[in-house]
């Protein structure tokens, strides 16, 4: 217990610098472009606007929130090595795998922060895009400006940039209500942002395992490699031995049985409605959801002890 203030502090000072990061903020205005471009595809499409949103949305939750793991999980580290600021962390009472696990839950808590922004606004789209009156939804969008602002204008000035992550989760919510006139592809964007957290939490726990030993070029290339065996393991697991042979055939069974497989979370659009029989939507997300604690727990736990055996000098 002594050990989750000093985890919690590592964790919100990589959140704040993560925020003011100018790349991650171009991830973000890019993936909220994306969610307004599906309102001109679902223009296009003939009576089926609210899943031409949805889709999208759920598209944008994994790919956005995996690059930005990626991106932070890659130069997080690297950067305290870099600017030496590490030292004076590490000469303080707090111990090398509470920094890691610190540093890792800072960079799942901004992807949650991005995930609950982009499901607001795409909640809100397909508000909008399922008859709900056009005046609640500029409600909420100028509400959560205006609440935002003065939130911002009140905090003290360390504080302000945590004021967003209260304001997104209620946003969210306040978003989620108002897509009450599409209950099915409600469903749809909330499991899939859900999802996408889970394994963007995978995601993070590799790049910050690689991230413990290995330079931040070597950190994203060998994560983005777990990242698409991990999206390919349903696959690899299925290899034809007549066509491919047995060599082959049997390392993609061995792929796949040792990298998780991420493509867990992105089921098909039937089971994320609840159309797939014996497979509750629900249930589904819990099971993913320990799926995720499993690998990432795994994951840190090898990373903390080569982190622990890393040689600063």
């Amino acid at each position: 217990m002594l050990a989750l203030p000093r985890i919690f502090a590592i964790a919100l000072n990589t959140y704040r610098e993560a925020a003011r990061a100018r790349l991650l903020l171009g991830v973000f205005a890019l993936s909220l472009a994306t969610c307004a471009y599906s309102l001109v595809i679902a223009a296009l499409s003939l009576g089926n606007e609210a899943r031409v949103v949805a889709d999208l949305g759920a598209l944008s939750f994994s790919l956005y929130g995996v690059v930005v793991a990626v991106v932070l999980g890659s130069t997080s580290l690297y950067r305290e090595l870099e600017y030496k600021t590490i030292f004076p962390i590490l000469s303080r009472p707090i111990r090398r795998w509470e920094y890691l696990i610190g540093k890792y839950l800072g960079t799942v808590l901004t992807v949650f922060v991005f995930v609950a922004v982009e499901g607001a606004a795409v909640l809100s789209m397909l508000a909008v895009e399922t008859g709900q009156a056009a005046w609640r939804v500029a409600a909420l969008g100028l509400g959560s400006v205006a609440a935002i602002a003065i939130a911002w204008w009140r905090a003290p000035t360390q504080a302000r940039i945590f004021v967003v992550i209260p304001w997104a989760v209620v946003t969210a919510g306040l978003a989620w209500l108002l897509a009450n006139t599409a209950p099915v592809e409600r469903q749809l964007v909330t499991a899939s942002a859900m999802l996408g957290v889970c394994e963007v939490a995978i995601v993070a726990a590799v790049a910050t395992l690689f991230a413990s030993f290995s330079s931040p070029f070597l950190t994203a290339a060998f994560t983005s490699m777990i990242f698409v065996i991990g999206r390919s393991a349903d696959t690899l697991a299925r290899i034809p031995q007549r066509v491919f042979g047995a060599a082959v055939s049997t390392m993609g069974r061995g792929l796949a049985r040792v990298v998780p497989n991420l493509h867990v979370y992105v089921p098909p659009r039937p089971l994320l409605l609840g159309e797939v029989a014996g497979q509750p939507v629900w249930a589904y997300v819990g099971w993913a959801a320990l799926h995720a604690i499993f690998y990432a727990t795994l994951m840190l736990v090898i990373g903390a002890l080569a982190f622990q055996r890393r040689d600063f000098s």
